[in-house]
């Protein structure tokens, strides 16, 4: 299932040089906002908000940071690829190297949950994350979450 509906290609960092979870957070959040028109502090707020409530790392080096914005037009995914792993607090103890942050109105209800699930399926693809860890260029990134996947 492509993800080319929540992710545009310049939402795609092919190696983000972050030392620590929120080190990222902060990183994805300026990124987000330069591409959403939303302020930096309000999405950076509402992640380590959805942080506290327990760690967003579904496992396999995966994170999923995600949290509803006001007036946001639509869902919203931004990809990126860490240069190197970092702890993310997950449950299975490794660390994160793959982050796909997802942003929802408020009013989204079901969609963000079936954003989310979709998310994740795709990531727990074992042929996907390959691809996305060997590939370097935000053009190949973007390339792998917008094909279709086998079990589609």
């Amino acid at each position: 299932m492509p993800l080319n509906d929540l992710v545009a290609p310049q939402a795609v960092i092919s190696a983000l040089k972050v030392n620590n979870k929120k080190q990222a957070l902060q990183e994805i959040a300026a990124r987000a906002a330069e591409l959403t028109g939303r302020p930096e502090r309000e999405i950076l707020d509402v992640l380590i908000q959805r942080e506290r409530l327990g760690s967003t790392a579904i496992g396999h080096g995966i994170a999923i940071p995600h949290g509803k914005l006001a007036k946001l037009d639509g869902l919203f995914g931004l990809f990126a690829r860490l240069d190197r792993p970092i702890d993310f607090e997950a449950l299975d103890g490794e660390p994160v190297d793959l982050v796909f942050l997802l942003l929802a109105p408020e009013s989204a209800g079901a969609d963000h949950l079936k954003a989310l699930a979709r998310i994740a399926r795709l990531l727990r693809e074992p042929d996907t994350t390959r691809l996305l860890r060997e590939s370097s260029d935000p053009e190949a990134l973007y390339a792998v979450l917008a094909m279709p996947t086998p079990s589609a």
